[in-house]
């Protein structure tokens, strides 16, 4: 049964907006939902106020810097918006983009999301946005490549698998894309056996019973380059979609991801069903 009703993406003031929500208008037709995009970004004042010694001057020429980006996003809505598609709702915050996101975040059953370029980051959205949005919603998030895959979506699955909560959370909220796959593959790292050898459920049971079936695929445990690993196995099965879990901490008024988290967010290659 589709359980994605509502979708949400988040446009800012880069140059992978218009990818991004003709991919999130893309998802929303597939499953007949509805989609709002989410123009949110930090205050140019705010920013410039750090480097500014005059406040009244980084006010003046922060506003205009927004009101420059606000036009530009505004433009882009036009523009996809006159291309076949989903229809979509348009919104803009007036608050700063983690604090708006992750509040609309949690009426919306899927995020669309794109990754953080650092030789283009985008303006007015942190490094580690898309991690701080994604644990503290508590949504799945369908994270965008900056880089154009050149690819269709979801035919071929990969699903980077271990018995955690996180884990359990991807593979639930990644069910409609599974259902509709041509191909899935299960992916797991790690050499221990499981306390019950003769537990009746386990991963391929519980996509069975969805109507996804699926071929298992066991490796050694690969400790922090497991990263790496998921995303050459994906190169290898001619995955368009990896699912997994993201694991991450609060220390110190910042996110600390784990490895495979951190490795995957910094260079993916194809989209990433994340869920915390």
């Amino acid at each position: 049964m589709n359980h994605v009703k509502t979708v949400l993406v988040h446009i800012d003031a880069g140059p992978y907006g218009p990818a991004r929500l003709r991919t999130a208008r893309q998802v929303a037709s597939q499953f007949g939902a509805r989609l709002h995009a989410l123009y949110a970004v930090t205050p140019a004042y705010a920013a410039l106020a750090i480097d500014l010694a005059a406040g009244a001057a980084s006010g003046t020429v922060g506003q205009a810097i927004d009101d420059d980006r606000l036009e530009a996003a505004r433009k882009l809505k036009q523009h996809v918006a006159a291309e076949p598609g989903a229809a979509f709702e348009w919104h803009e915050a007036r608050t700063l983009p983690y604090s708006a996101v992750t509040r609309q975040a949690r009426y919306a059953d899927l995020l669309v999301l794109g990754q953080y370029d650092p030789q283009e980051p985008s303006p007015g959205v942190p490094p580690d946005f898309v991690e701080s949005v994604l644990i503290a919603s508590g949504r799945p998030a369908l994270v965008l490549p900056y880089v154009n895959t050149g690819k269709t979506m979801a035919t071929r699955v990969l699903v980077a698998w271990k018995e955690t909560a996180e884990a359990a959370r991807a593979v639930s909220a990644a069910l409609p894309f599974l259902q509709r796959a041509e191909r899935v593959h299960v992916a797991h790292w790690g050499d221990e056996e499981p306390d019950d050898v003769s537990q009746p459920l386990d991963i391929l049971a519980y996509l069975h019973a969805h109507g996804v079936r699926a071929e298992m695929h066991r490796h050694a445990a690969a400790g922090a380059e497991v990263g790496d690993l998921m995303q050459s196995l994906a190169a290898d099965l001619s995955a368009d979609l990896l699912v997994m879990g993201c694991y991450g901490h609060a220390r110190a008024r910042e996110w600390v991801l784990g490895g495979a988290s951190r490795t995957v967010l910094r260079s993916m290659t194809l989209p990433v069903l994340m869920a915390h």
